[in-house]
């Protein structure tokens, strides 16, 4: 079985991904280390040095590669690779994934990236809490149709990493 996570960036698909994966003895992957990792290039410098179409039609390829593998896998997603592409079919149509969507609220999203903002390229260069909650606010508008495709939301607001695990869990019974 694949657990695949998908959210905004800063919802905490890698961190509460870890730890599910431990939980239920699977192996962990975060798609944009897999990424990294098998274009030997960092995303940030893979989308300068070759651009996004580059890296979005990679990221599709790996995605299948992962799917195709038949490991027990907790996979957390890029924020926008279910939004681009066939990807949100190929999560959707492959019977062994359990998708699910980590919702953090906007408020919420803010504060989290406002904090770490220097350590994410996409919003960098974003310097006031107005701007970064334009900015989030206008992506989560586009990005919702593809979240809500989840076989289960699961809202992350206030909540503690293990109780975010436990309705993980249940979830997944």
């Amino acid at each position: 079985m694949i657990v695949a996570l998908m959210g905004y960036m800063g919802s905490g698909k890698s961190t509460i991904g870890k730890n599910l994966a431990t939980i239920l003895n699977h192996n962990f992957l975060d798609l944009d280390d897999y990424i990294s990792n098998e274009e030997n290039s960092s995303i940030p410098d893979l989308f300068k040095n070759k651009g996004e179409i580059y890296f979005r039609k990679k990221e599709t390829y790996y995605l299948n590669k992962i799917l195709n593998s038949k490991d027990n896998i907790v996979l957390a997603l890029g924020g926008g690779t279910p939004c681009y592409g066939n990807n949100i079919d190929l999560l959707l149509n492959e019977s062994s994934v359990r998708l699910l969507y980590l919702k953090l609220s906007l408020p919420n999203l803010v504060e989290r990236l406002f904090k770490e903002k220097d350590s994410r390229p996409l919003i960098s260069h974003l310097n006031t809490l107005e701007d970064l909650t334009e900015f989030i606010g206008k992506h989560l508008f586009e990005r919702t149709q593809y979240y809500n495709q989840a076989s289960c939301i699961i809202n992350t607001d206030y909540k503690s990493e293990k109780d975010i695990v436990e309705d993980i869990l249940m979830a997944l019974i």
